[in-house]
């Protein structure tokens, strides 16, 4: 990634101007120094413009990739840029939910659209007897039902595989239909 010359880009702070009066009259200092401002004009714009830069929403779409790799965002350059704005603008937010419910479900619906139905064993117990046995079974499994419009089966399964801990399995239930209504 590189910024590129604007042409014609004039220097807020031209260098002849900044010579002693025996340079200042010297047409070659002149011509000189207006070649550096070509090249620092480009310099001094892009740090002018360096809050811009480290905003996902208004950084150069060529500087995203960089910015996602700061915060850790997993970002694919095949999808949307909008996706990927939003992707990197969210990355902390989204790194403090990761291997959760809320987490989970966030996720699928941003990067693919769909909505999502955790349903997590739990695996907590709480016992005021030393080695008391641990309730029920089947914690170790994380069912994830998604009802997907447009959405393949296996990017579903690649991003759940991703998201859930690794000490868990995981298994994606496709439904067709809409999801049921939430509270009746």
């Amino acid at each position: 990634m590189s910024r590129v010359a604007v042409p014609e880009l004039p220097s807020r702070h031209p260098l002849g101007g900044m010579l002693p009066a025996l340079y200042a009259a010297d047409d070659f200092a002149q011509r000189f120094t207006s070649g550096l401002d070509a090249v620092l004009s480009v310099v001094l714009s892009t740090l002018d413009n360096l809050p811009a830069y480290l905003d996902p929403l208004l950084a150069p779409e060529d500087f995203l990739a960089w910015l996602s790799s700061w915060v850790a965002a997993d970002v694919d350059p095949a999808w949307p840029e909008g996706l990927r704005r939003a992707l990197v603008r969210r990355a902390v937010e989204l790194h403090r939910r990761r291997g959760t419910v809320r987490g989970l479900v966030e996720r699928l619906e941003l990067a693919l659209g769909v909505r999502a139905e955790v349903v997590d064993g739990g695996g907590v117990s709480w016992s005021g007897s030393p080695d008391s046995p641990l309730p029920g079974g089947g914690g170790d499994v994380v069912v994830v039902r998604v009802w997907s419009g447009e959405v393949e089966r296996e990017r579903v399964e690649l991003l759940v595989e991703a998201l859930c801990p690794v000490h868990v399995r995981c298994v994606v239930e496709v439904l067709d239909g809409p999801p049921a209504r939430e509270g009746g």
